[in-house]
């Protein structure tokens, strides 16, 4: 009898995630440097890459904390998050995804369940990120910290879902991968994560400004020098909310089609 075919069977979608999410939380912690790694990457950019741009930053007035952070954050929240599918291979290639779809739970159980891990995983990340970007000299502005946090994880997660779902429809690292990084490079380059985009031609930042990551920076970024105003956040957070209402729908829809 599976974890599902116990009382839990007639329980509520909030019950069947949590086995989900109870059961890749318990894989996770089998090996806890997954959440060191994952925010390594950011941490060595913030540490060596921040303090060569601060003298340029700093000319465009603030804090280069403040500008730079933000950036690292989304960077964590979308490159984290793109890569979530690649376990989801793994579990399908081991016969799990089969093992939970003759079970009576929900589709979007099964989704959301990961979800939760990975909305934590970012979570975790980002909060060691900003208390590295305040050791480092940002200036600590709570609400807007918060909002900038909460920004993160929702794109994380839509970059989640969206990876499980392509997970589940290549099955293949050897195709994921390559797909993966050529998304990837457009969106590192052209978000304005490292550098503003006003400071490169007039026909690249006219292309940055169809990328909704360049928004999402800019609404993260905004947040964390205390401009919460609608003119100042609305597009981005706009576009974390359309992404996550389209990465999930994606995503279920991808883990009801393996059902059929």
């Amino acid at each position: 009898m599976t974890e599902f075919q116990q009382p839990v069977l007639k329980s509520s979608f909030l019950r069947e995630s949590m086995v989900v999410f109870n059961r890749q939380l318990r894989m996770n912690l089998r090996n806890p440097a997954w959440v060191l790694i994952g925010v390594m990457q950011p941490i060595l950019y913030l540490v060596l890459f921040g303090p060569l741009l601060e003298p340029l930053i700093t000319q465009l007035g603030g804090n280069a904390y403040n500008w730079f952070v933000p950036g690292m954050l989304v960077q964590l929240g979308v490159f984290g998050a793109m890569f979530a599918g690649f376990s989801l291979i793994g579990e399908w290639r081991e016969g799990v995804i089969e093992a939970e779809r003759v079970t009576p739970a929900s589709r979007g159980a099964l989704l959301f369940g990961r979800l939760y891990r990975d909305l934590l995983q970012i979570l975790v990340q980002a909060i060691i990120l900003v208390i590295l970007g305040l050791i480092m000299g940002m200036d600590f502005k709570p609400l807007g910290i918060l909002v900038g946090i909460a920004i993160t994880v929702l794109i994380g997660g839509a970059g989640a879902a969206a990876s499980n779902a392509f997970a589940l429809l290549v099955k293949s690292e050897d195709v994921m991968a390559p797909v993966t990084n050529m998304l990837l490079m457009p969106i590192l380059l052209l978000s304005g994560i490292f550098l503003p985009m006003n400071f490169g031609a007039q026909w690249l930042e006219t292309l940055a400004d169809i990328i909704p990551t360049k928004h999402i920076v800019d609404a993260v970024r905004a947040s964390f020098f205390g401009d919460l105003g609608f003119a100042d956040i609305g597009w981005g957070v706009g576009w974390t909310v359309v992404l996550f209402g389209l990465a999930v729908w994606w995503g279920i829809s991808t883990f009801r089609k393996e059902n059929a």
